[in-house]
């Protein structure tokens, strides 16, 4: 067997997932959302599968759907895109990474990751012979700074992986970290793979800045997106891929032996709704939004230390004020004797840097929330 798959243990996402089901926890653990999607992208869906085409599509994709992703991208993002030439379509945004990873990584290159990351990166990127090279993040900002990235970055350095908004501290990267990554990128001729998942859950005013629209990264980026995450939809693993010709070709060759292609039903529903007008995107902004608040005001009035959250599903609480300094132990006393199943972010360090901070999950019913604040009330208490 091959020993990097062999000797990975099993996810802390399906550890917690499995207590919460044997314990009857509430689980604020891994993240989907509790609302089934919307009603009218769904039964695009029904329609299609009943009445539409259900062979192979393209590999590269529906042509309406590609066509969808590029206008969708020029109305919010503002990037000129050749659909017919710089857009592809995956089966969701991890065959997305993988496809870029082992279609740019040769034995030996040098990946810079951004650690917490989500837990594909690092993998994949052992599978292409990568070497990994880490920059840590530090709450509660976890921002980027100069001298980390020169510690990472080096001439052997080929591709960069980079999320935002980010997974699992809920951090929108403002114009200056980004301009600091574009400015390494170009100094060390290296190219920006952007998994950019949660473009569209982004709060507080904010709006998504694509790292393909910075600039001097249009011909060294790639820019990846899910519709599982746009539409509320987790489970439809539909993936959009942008980037030049020159890279874009070799892209779809790997894709090509990977998913080779998508559900063409899911694929005519993803392209209708991106044509949806913003006040649908504005409103589900708005929801997640709303969900936000009411968890952070409620763990905030127990006494929990709540860190900022500017976008994803997710928010982030600081225990070490409580004296913990290890958050599986706490995630795992957390749904053993509280009923509340979460994520320690140590899970996404590959070093193990920050043993203090615990992900929940928002994006679910209020009746849900509210039930998992009132079994964690007495969380501080027992800590202390």
């Amino acid at each position: 067997m091959n020993p990097l798959f062999a000797n990975l243990p099993t996810t802390v996402f399906e550890v917690m997932s499995g207590l919460a089901r044997e314990t009857g926890a509430i689980n604020l653990g891994q993240g989907f959302p509790d609302d089934p999607g919307p009603l009218d992208v769904r039964q695009k869906a029904a329609d299609a599968v009943l009445n539409g085409y259900n062979q192979y599509p393209s590999m590269m994709g529906l042509p309406e759907l590609r066509s969808a992703i590029a206008a969708h991208y020029r109305h919010w993002q503002g990037l000129d895109l050749d659909a017919s030439t710089e857009v592809m379509v995956t089966s969701g945004a991890t065959e997305a990474l993988a496809g870029a990873i082992l279609g740019l990584v040769e034995p030996g290159d040098e990946v810079v990751l951004f650690e917490p990351m989500y837990d594909a990166y690092l993998p994949l990127v052992r599978l292409a012979g990568g070497i990994p090279r880490f920059v840590t993040l530090e709450p509660p900002h976890f921002r980027l700074t100069e001298e980390a990235l020169a510690r990472a970055f080096s001439p052997k350095t080929k591709v960069v992986v980079f999320n935002n908004p980010l997974n699992p501290t809920a951090t929108v990267f403002s114009p200056d970290d980004l301009a600091l990554l574009a400015d390494f990128c170009r100094r060390f001729d290296a190219i920006a793979i952007s998994d950019e998942v949660w473009e569209h859950v982004v709060f507080d005013g904010r709006r998504h800045q694509p790292v393909l629209g910075l600039e001097g990264m249009r011909e060294r980026s790639v820019k990846i997106g899910s519709a599982g995450k746009i539409f509320n939809l987790t489970g439809w693993k539909v993936g959009f891929v942008c980037a030049a010709p020159e890279i874009m070709r070799v892209l779809a060759k790997a894709h090509q032996f990977l998913a080779f292609t998508t559900p063409p039903n899911l694929q005519t529903a993803v392209a209708y709704g991106l044509g949806k007008d913003d006040a649908f995107f504005d409103g589900l902004r708005a929801d997640l939004s709303r969900s936000r608040d009411r968890f952070s005001t409620g763990l905030e009035s127990l006494g929990f230390a709540v860190l900022p959250s500017q976008g994803t599903y997710f928010l982030n609480i600081d225990i070490a004020p409580l004296g913990e300094t290890d958050d599986v132990a706490f995630c795992r006393r957390l749904v053993m004797d509280h009923g509340v199943a979460a994520i320690p972010v140590s899970a996404f360090y590959a070093q193990g840097a920050v043993k203090t901070v615990v992900r929940f999950c928002f994006a679910k019913k209020d009746e849900t929330l509210d039930a998992g604040l009132e079994r964690l009330a007495g969380v501080i208490g027992a800590a202390r």
